[in-house]
């Protein structure tokens, strides 16, 4: 698969807490320049960035973002905030105590609540695999399908690690036929970019893709 091909599917993403706004308008350059998906950026930055990119470059931001434990109210108004900034994309982490506690109906009841504060944007759910069993995966596997989100996500990057192949061939097998999978956290090479695309991820959530981009650009690609 082509670079250029491949950054189509890139949420070129900068989560770090000591962002700023100086490396986000970077990051917003370089998601036009080689034309990604989107910008995935913090909340607190999401007016500048739509306002800066207008309609060159989707704004993706976070939600409940990186533990998940945040109240459902709590994730309802920063999902609603964040849409009226101008985001359009929003990605949310579940509340995995409540998934260890098998309190599927809190969890899917939730998801439901932000995906209609999303107003229409799309909803990715993080479900953060390295911290769940099989089970649990494929639980949530149901639980996103059900309550009508458009992606399931695996990871934050903040946690223990990132995406497997396994967790997104595992994905593919146990989703709805409307769920598409954003692979998250550690994608470093075109190899594994490539690996996760031809497996059915549709996102791929990293900055290092466009990093490899810039390396080859100076090489003449």
């Amino acid at each position: 698969m082509e670079l250029k091909n491949i950054l189509t599917h890139v949420d070129h993403t900068l989560l770090k807490q000591e962002s700023t706004w100086e490396q986000i308008k970077a990051i917003c350059d370089d998601g036009i320049k080689f034309n990604t998906a989107s910008v995935c950026i913090p909340p607190s930055y999401v007016k500048e960035c739509a306002d800066y990119c207008g309609d060159k470059l989707a704004i993706c931001t976070v939600i409940g973002f990186p533990n998940g434990y945040n109240t459902t109210a709590c994730k309802v108004y920063e999902t609603a905030d964040a849409v009226k900034n101008g985001a359009e994309e929003i990605d949310m982490v579940i509340n995995i105590g409540w998934l260890k506690d098998k309190r599927y109906d809190d969890i899917l009841n939730e998801i439901k609540e932000i995906k209609k504060a999303c107003n229409g944007k799309i909803l990715k759910v993080i479900i953060e695999t390295c911290l769940l069993t099989d089970e649990e995966k494929i639980k949530m596997c149901e639980l996103v399908t059900e309550a009508g989100a458009d992606f399931i996500k695996t990871s934050t990057g903040f946690s223990t690690a990132g995406a497997t192949f396994q967790d997104i061939d595992l994905f593919s097998k146990n989703i709805g036929e409307n769920v598409r999978m954003k692979a998250a956290g550690g994608i470093a090479s075109l190899d594994d970019a490539e690996k996760f695309l031809s497996l059915g991820a549709e996102r791929l959530g990293t900055s290092r893709i466009v990093s490899i981009a810039k390396n080859e650009e100076g090489k003449g690609y």
